[in-house]
């Protein structure tokens, strides 16, 4: 499994050495956008629209827009070193909690945490003292050039971070539009609302649910590639220094050409010689 950071977990005076590895994984259906006329690929290109033309990466610096059209540009060296002055730093557990007084819209995403080199008594320990105790963790954490807040605790037997978000990054419910103040609703509608869910309750078990849309389309794909309908992009011929030569001999020839008129020559007339008399 792939390690995405390495780190050290404290609480008190107690350091673990772990490793972090993605918990999840997207499984959605990826498509590519040709051209409907040729079949190949659309390249997407950046360009700049005051220059008009494309801009290479090392052409482009990151900055912060804090009003229309008003920019602080920030520096690569800037950047890295705020990074790198949180992310030396060791996560630290610094409140233990009870998991149900977390509403799940605080979840963001899952990883999972294996000890480093000399860190599996202390990751044992903190895993016995969080299962005993029924609590989980929270802490703070650098991931992706992101400061994440993030709860430690235990699933199957292994340690996992669940990032959550800040609590200004939870919309407030109060701008959702049309919600109802008060339930409506007749007794007897309410009772049978209450039977239905009864009969549909059951223990959770994520085996029975599917992504039926991901398998629907790769069935898709599979019979349109089984059936011969595939589509084979024509490769985009790369003019080499040898083109590129010619078609620069060739324009300066036909510059030339049309530069060098053939010049029309004047008729100069002169005047007629005098005679000489001759003396008699």
């Amino acid at each position: 499994m792939h390690t995405m950071w390495k780190g050290t977990i404290s609480f008190g005076l107690v350091n673990i050495p772990v490793k972090m590895h993605a918990a999840t994984e997207n499984k959605d259906v990826k498509l590519r956008n040709l051209h409907k006329e040729c079949r190949t690929p659309v390249k997407y290109q950046r360009v700049c629209p005051n220059c008009d033309r494309e801009v290479e990466n090392d052409e482009i610096v990151k900055a912060y827009e804090y009003t229309k059209n008003k920019f602080v540009v920030l520096d690569d060296e800037e950047l890295e070193n705020l990074k790198k002055e949180q992310a030396d730093k060791a996560v630290e557990i610094m409140d233990f909690v009870n998991l149900d007084e977390i509403d799940p819209i605080y979840f963001e995403k899952s990883y999972y945490l294996s000890p480093n080199e000399g860190g599996a008594k202390s990751y044992g320990l903190l895993r016995s003292a969080l299962e005993d105790t029924g609590k989980i963790g929270i802490a703070k954490m650098m991931i992706r050039s992101k400061e994440q807040l993030a709860v430690i605790r235990i699933y199957q037997n292994t340690l996992v971070v669940e990032t959550i978000h800040y609590p200004d990054e939870v919309r407030d419910v109060k701008d959702v539009p049309n919600v109802p103040e008060e339930n409506n609703t007749e007794e007897k509608e309410l009772e049978t609302a209450k039977m239905l869910v009864d009969q549909l309750s059951a223990e959770f078990d994520p085996e029975k649910y599917q992504d039926e849309y991901r398998t629907a389309l790769m069935e898709l794909i599979e019979a349109k590639k089984n059936g011969d309908e595939v589509t084979t992009a024509e490769e985009t011929p790369k003019p080499d220094n040898v083109t590129n030569l010619m078609d620069a001999l060739q324009e300066s020839l036909n510059r030339a050409q049309k530069d060098k008129k053939p010049k029309t020559k004047r008729k100069t007339t002169t005047a007629p010689k005098e005679k000489k008399k001759v003396a008699k």
